[in-house]
């Protein structure tokens, strides 16, 4: 049987995702305006990889 907090997430899952597309998304767009003949690849590794960052450092601030 599932935990509650389990099924709560799985209700806010697609949620979640959407969220940190988003997320990759604004950041993209804005080196786009900021750089235009950037090179994609480098900028998603950059953006995902700082993203990445702060979900680690937001699980060290929140579970210690």
């Amino acid at each position: 049987m599932a935990k509650i907090e389990e099924l709560e997430l799985e209700g806010h899952r697609n949620e979640i995702i959407a969220d940190v597309k988003n997320l990759a998304e604004k950041y993209r767009a804005i080196f786009d305006w900021d750089v235009p003949e950037i090179d994609q690849n480098l900028a998603d590794r950059l953006i995902l990889g700082e993203i990445r960052k702060a979900l680690d450092g937001l699980e060290k601030e929140l579970l210690g």
